[in-house]
């Protein structure tokens, strides 16, 4: 499902209850993420509505490289010779999406939540077991502006992996958090305001240090990647995740 603006010039993909987003101005389109392997299409009838082409997509920033996130990176690369920039310390996880260690077994968590149960089930069909790692990940600096369109500030939030960073629009009172802070939880189902369960995060405190980072962005928007967007503001999205705590 294409979903044009859930902010300021911000368009959500969605599918199987993974998200990515198109920021959009006047010099193109920047990608934030890249979802799952069958949500290719989904980027492509999105640009025909938007009225853009492959050309304007000029970079595709990484929230962070778990495989439902990294999706069609690969033939991103291959097929628009899209640069693809991550935090450097996820570098080796972005060449290998598969290869993490969660705190958690995240084989057996879904049977003490069985409600992940379907979730899961949805995402392995729209391609989450076949995706092909990156082939260069441009390293992403934090603390300023990037150069692409909509110039996006990226702040580091450790915990779900190593290099996890939010993108913050400061003109347009928005952060797009990854998986820093979700609205559904796809490891177990809940829904509201959380940090990723155990199964799927390589440090639950260091990521539940990280809401502070969220929160600070003072964005009155926040669209995850998992889940429907928040627009309570980060600070009260925080507080709830922080409520929820680790599971």
């Amino acid at each position: 499902m294409f979903t044009r603006a859930v902010a300021d010039g911000v368009h959500r993909l969605t599918r199987a209850h993974v998200n990515c987003y198109l920021v959009e101005d006047d010099d193109g389109l920047t990608l934030v993420d890249a979802g799952l392997p069958s949500m290719w299409p989904l980027l492509q009838d999105a640009l025909d509505e938007l009225g853009r082409t492959p050309a304007d997509v000029k970079a595709l920033l990484l929230t962070h490289a778990h495989f439902d996130h990294v999706g069609f990176a690969r033939r991103a690369e291959d097929e628009w010779d899209l640069p693809v920039h991550g935090h450097p310390a996820d570098a080796r996880l972005a060449a290998h999406p598969y290869r993490y260690r969660p705190e958690r077994n995240r084989f057996l968590y879904p049977l003490t939540h069985p409600r992940s149960l379907p979730l899961l089930a949805r995402m392995a069909g729209a391609g989450a077991l076949t995706v092909r790692g990156v082939r260069r990940l441009r390293p992403l600096g934090t603390g300023g502006p990037v150069p692409v369109p909509g110039g996006p500030v990226v702040v580091h939030t450790p915990g779900h992996t190593d290099g996890h960073v939010v993108l913050d629009l400061p003109g347009r009172s928005t952060v797009l958090s990854g998986d820093a802070l979700v609205t559904l939880a796809p490891y177990t189902g809940r829904r509201g305001p959380q940090i990723v369960a155990s199964a799927a995060t390589k440090d639950t405190a260091t990521a539940l240090a990280s809401l502070d980072a969220v929160a600070a962005t003072g964005a009155g928007t926040v669209l995850p990647g998992h889940g429907e967007r928040w627009t309570q503001g980060a600070e009260a999205a925080a507080r709830h995740a922080r409520a929820v705590g680790a599971h």
